[in-house]
């Protein structure tokens, strides 16, 4: 195209990040594309290295969570790659937009299983949106603009794009591509109105929220029709920030130990609205709480990817429409203010309020508790998996929008990065991260990363010595045979110290508050080493008795 300038792939590339307003990436650097850090080098955009790729991806999955456009990751060919799968896999299943570029080994040597050689379209094949490898400079805007829409439009998730080293040298003049608005399929004018005569004809309807594209207008709207119709409302599996714990219909999370009470109002519901989630394994009670395909009560299943229409349940109506176009339409209509919000409400309140005692100097229940007082609504809460996430979902309460990041996908390690990149975009913001021994310990060197750019997260560390949740299993299923699940932990409190951080040790519960504020008060990346009993195993069971009723159960 005559009039344009010449530069090389990596600098369009960079200049492609810039046009679809990319403000921010994460990287481990690698040799194979070293042509695109020298790109970044100059750009404006805030190039975060990271000191591993799981970490890198898992932040910039988290970026994806906040923004709702794409999160961007760099890593280089072969290990670099593998390491990220754990960043693309969380993005998968949580449907979360998220592009990683990886480094690629030159064209000339494709197929002689050269020097860290993958075949990248195959590897993620199954596992991202889309992968694909760019072979000529000049279609780089066409391949990041289609990238860009496939991971935002429908159902959100990763995109994977190969970047073959000597592409990156080539050099094309060749035009800019438009930033991209994804689609927002919005409901027909017919299944507004069916909608509204199954709404009018249902006496016990419920709703549930989950999934992604969620807007906090969406969220707004939302809560005003289902307040002014007596509706109560649930949210999905770690999606409870799309709809205020605080707010009279809120009936609770449905996600692992769930409130038996919020089971049993599903289950005796005659109409239950899902809008912008699937209904998979953890919400779905694995797969027991409705039948399979017919869901044994009429279902509507609002989501703005059709292929997940019809995908597991069969509704008595399926609406394409984002969550903001849907709720935007959400009809008005007639129905008795029976006070089934507000029984479900304070249910949900009698549900989360005080947690039981357990063994050990360290009540972490009353920890929660406290955060929970303490911290401003607009705090943002990172955790990754294991069993001391159950008493976040229980007891803490999300009121704002936006600050919860936690994997829907079951990922150890997520946490800490996903933290580091939530105080790195809203720096005003209390960010805390709670994490179990062996989780933190998955992605533990990213510390350094918030130490190097002074981004001062709190790190909760709940150290029982143990895989727990595995543990909790290997006692159900082999009852006092303990196999593979003990652990020996560092100091994390000196662990934080000789990154350069702030950190604190807690055996009692007093001890706990005047850490948190010690830690915060230090302005720097801080963590907080809890020691936590091994039999304070779930905010139900010990350890012992999950034992003993297992060993009940085979000699009965």
């Amino acid at each position: 195209m005559s009039g344009l300038p010449q530069r090389t792939g990596a600098q369009v590339l960079v200049d492609q990040l810039i046009a679809q307003g990319v403000e921010r990436v994460t990287c481990v650097p690698g040799e194979s594309y070293l042509a695109v850090l020298d790109a970044l080098r100059d750009s404006g955009i805030d190039v975060l290295v990271c000191r591993q790729e799981g970490g890198a991806a898992i932040m910039a999955e988290a970026a994806g969570k906040l923004t709702g456009r794409p999160g961007i990751c760099f890593v280089t060919r072969g290990p670099g790659a593998t390491n990220a799968s754990a960043g693309v896999h969380i993005a998968r299943q949580d449907s979360t937009p998220m592009i990683l570029f990886v480094g690629q080994i030159a064209r000339a040597m494709r197929d002689r299983e050269a020097f860290q050689e993958v075949d990248y379209r195959q590897m993620f094949g199954g596992l991202a949106k889309w992968a694909v490898e760019i072979d000529d400079a000049a279609r780089i805007p066409e391949i990041l603009a289609r990238a860009f829409r496939v991971a935002l439009q429908g159902r959100p998730g990763p995109v994977v794009i190969a970047l073959p080293e000597d592409m990156l040298d080539d050099v094309a003049a060749v035009a800019d591509a438009p930033r991209v608005v994804p689609a927002e399929p919005a409901p027909a004018p017919g299944d507004v109105e069916r909608l509204r005569a199954l709404l009018a004809a249902a006496r016990q309807p419920m709703v549930l929220l989950g999934g992604a594209r969620w807007t906090e207008s969406a969220r707004t709207a939302l809560a005003g029709w289902a307040e002014r119709h007596d509706v109560p409302v649930a949210v999905s599996f770690r999606r409870a920030n799309l709809f205020s714990a605080d707010h009279p219909n809120f009936a609770g999370e449905l996600g692992i130990g769930p409130n038996p009470a919020l089971l049993a109002r599903i289950k005796e519901a005659d109409l239950l609205l899902m809008v912008g989630g699937r209904l998979s394994e953890m919400p779905a009670q694995s797969y027991g709480l409705l039948g399979i395909p017919n869901p044994g009560l009429p279902l509507v299943h609002v989501h703005p990817d059709p292929a997940e229409l019809g995908r597991v349940y069969q509704p008595a109506l399926a609406i394409q429409a984002t969550p903001e176009a849907f709720c935007a339409a959400l009809p008005a209509y007639d129905a008795p203010r029976t006070g089934r919000a507000a029984e479900a409400h304070a249910s949900y309140r009698a549900w989360s309020e005080t947690p039981e005692p357990k063994p050990g100097s360290f009540q972490y229940g009353a920890a929660i508790a406290w955060l929970r007082e303490r911290l401003p609504p607009e705090a943002v809460i990172c955790n990754g998996a294991g069993n001391f996430a159950t008493w976040v979902h229980r007891y803490y309460r999300f009121r704002a929008f936006g600050t919860q990041l936690a994997p829907t996908s079951g990922s150890m390690g997520y946490g800490l990065p996903a933290a580091v990149m939530a105080k790195r975009s809203l720096p005003e913001r209390i960010v805390v991260t709670l994490a179990g021994d062996g989780d933190v310990m998955m992605t533990v060197q990213e510390f350094a990363t918030a130490v190097q750019y002074g981004v001062a997260i709190i790190v909760v560390v709940l150290d029982n010595g143990m895989y727990g949740t595995i543990r909790m299993h290997q006692e159900r299923e082999y009852p006092g045979r303990v196999s593979a699940t003990e652990l020996r932990n560092p100091d994390f409190a000196a662990l934080a110290r000789s990154c350069g951080g702030h950190g604190e040790r807690v055996e009692r519960t007093e001890e706990f508050a005047p850490a948190f504020e010690r830690s915060l008060a230090a302005g720097m990346p801080a963590m907080i080493h809890c020691l936590v009993d091994p039999e304070a195993l779930t905010p139900t069971m010990t350890l012992a008795a999950i034992r003993a009723k297992a060993l009940a159960a085979r000699e009965g």
